[in-house]
């Protein structure tokens, strides 16, 4: 036995080996695919030596033919994906962004798409086609066996971002009524089940979902057993209408590896699993980056977009943000006579509302991730409001001393510098609320935080803060 663990051990070190070191032939030190790989790829390309450029790409992964994929020139990709041809890994596809994607299936014939979708686990399958045309997904499902054409129109059927669209619908499912040991010969004998799994569903005629049993369990029981006794109800099953970030919480929270997704009848039609391509993990990626994008007013922006794209999606939030801007002008306006008597005011109002935006963000960025995560909720909304505005009362206050000295320093005029230390506390306060109640008022109803907050937090926290200061030195120094 112990010759045997180490002839195990030393295979696997053998195995591992290669993979690493092919792994360092592809990455230079700062993670990027190396440019000699890339010219040695673009010299194949451009001599169209298939036998060069299937060897170099042959033992890829599909994310690092991915990341291959996105660091080639444009009209580079498109030759490699022309001259490998049905070697292609077109698993390499779901790790790519939307444009390189679209780009690439754009320029293929629909007889190959349908070849190829045919090879991919059948949520790999759905994410090329779903971004694809109406006619051009119709002519593709056709050429496809006719249980493989049904199966991917009903994930394709979900609404976008759903469970739906994510699950796969390759699963090993039987009826309770079979012994493990019956079930144990089904899995080395049916050349169609999943290529990896770790549970097996039990349900019944109509394929209404009534539990699950894990493989380990299957192992640690006698073949004479029947299903039904061993099972375990499925306390997780995920509805395929249900949103995708709803469905990788589930995973999160309850430390899932995969989870059965239900119909609307309770029917098996799907799973997800933590470990596939395109699949939990990164769907809790894609969120986070949509969020981070969003509250930035970028949208859906991909580095590979054309300028045009690019320039398009960011105008929105642009004119948005120059409609406020005039709001706060507004604000300024009233006070011109104040600005014109004190000059000092108009070097020194921008830090007030420039103190206050920063501080207005940090609280609105921990506020939308709390709500993201639903860590923010209406059992300890008060609490967190509570500790923000003591958070915006105590900065408030170092600022302010901090400012108020300097600008008296600076202008060798004490009141100045008192009126713009009051002033300062006043709006650290407004962002700190700012912050907090703007998105919890847009999630109340039902507006998404991360897109909206950050244009009304700005624009309170200019408005407050020229107003406050503005006003403040009007009143003090009796301007008419």
């Amino acid at each position: 036995m112990r010759e045997a663990l180490v002839e195990g051990q030393n295979r696997q070190t053998t195995d591992v080996a290669p993979a690493e070191e092919h792994h360092a032939d592809i990455y230079g030190e700062d993670g990027a695919v190396r440019a000699s790989f890339l010219a040695q790829i673009g010299a194949a390309i451009a001599d169209r030596d298939t036998i060069t450029l299937k060897r170099e790409v042959d033992d890829l992964h599909q994310s690092e033919l991915g990341d291959v994929l996105e660091a080639l020139h444009p009209e580079q990709r498109r030759a490699l994906v022309e001259l490998l041809g049905s070697d292609f890994d077109f698993s390499a596809l779901t790790e790519v962004d939307e444009a390189i994607r679209m780009d690439i299936v754009d320029n293929l014939p629909n007889e190959q798409i349908a070849q190829a979708v045919q090879e991919l686990d059948s949520d790999d399958a759905v994410y090329i086609l779903e971004d694809l045309e109406k006619e051009d997904q119709d002519e593709i499902l056709s050429q496809l066996p006719f249980t493989e054409r049904i199966r991917l129109r009903r994930a394709l059927d979900y609404p976008e971002e759903t469970a739906g669209r994510r699950m796969q619908t390759e699963f090993v499912a039987v009826p309770p009524f079979w012994t493990i040991g019956q079930t144990i010969d089904y899995m080395r004998e049916d050349k169609n089940l999943p290529e990896r799994f770790s549970q097996i569903f039990v349900i019944d005629p109509s394929f209404k979902l009534l539990g699950a049993i894990d493989l380990d369990q299957i192992l640690r029981t006698r073949r004479a057993v029947k299903v039904e006794e061993v099972m375990h109800e499925t306390l997780h099953a995920i509805p395929a209408t249900m949103d995708q970030e709803e469905a990788a919480r589930e995973f999160e929270q309850y430390n899932l590896l995969s989870a059965a997704v239900v119909d609307e009848n309770g029917r098996l039609v799907g799973v997800l699993t933590i470990d596939d391509a395109d699949d939990v993990v990164d769907v809790i990626q894609e969120e986070a980056e949509e969020d981070l994008l969003r509250m930035g007013g970028v949208g859906d922006e991909e580095l590979s977009d054309t300028v045009l794209a690019t320039s398009r999606s960011r105008v929105p939030w642009l004119l948005v943000n120059l409609l406020t801007a005039f709001l706060a002008a507004s604000v300024i306006g009233l006070f011109d006579r104040t600005i014109e008597h004190i000059v000092a005011l108009a070097v020194l109002m921008p830090i007030v509302a420039g103190m206050g935006g920063n501080a207005g963000s940090q609280t609105m960025t921990v506020t939308v991730r709390a709500l993201a995560t639903r860590d923010l909720d209406i059992y300890n909304a008060a609490r967190i409001i509570r500790r923000e505005l003591g958070v915006g009362f105590i900065n408030g206050v170092v600022f302010a001393v901090l400012i108020g000295m300097v600008a008296g320093f600076w202008f060798r005029d004490p009141n100045l510098g008192g009126i713009i230390a009051a002033a300062m506390i006043i709006n650290m306060f407004a962002a700190a609320l700012a912050g907090i109640l703007i998105p919890l008022v847009l999630d109340r109803f039902k507006i998404d935080p991360a897109v909206a907050s950050a244009v009304f937090v700005t624009t309170v926290t200019d408005c407050v803060g020229f107003f406050a200061f503005l006003g403040l030195a009007t009143w003090w120094f009796r301007v008419p």
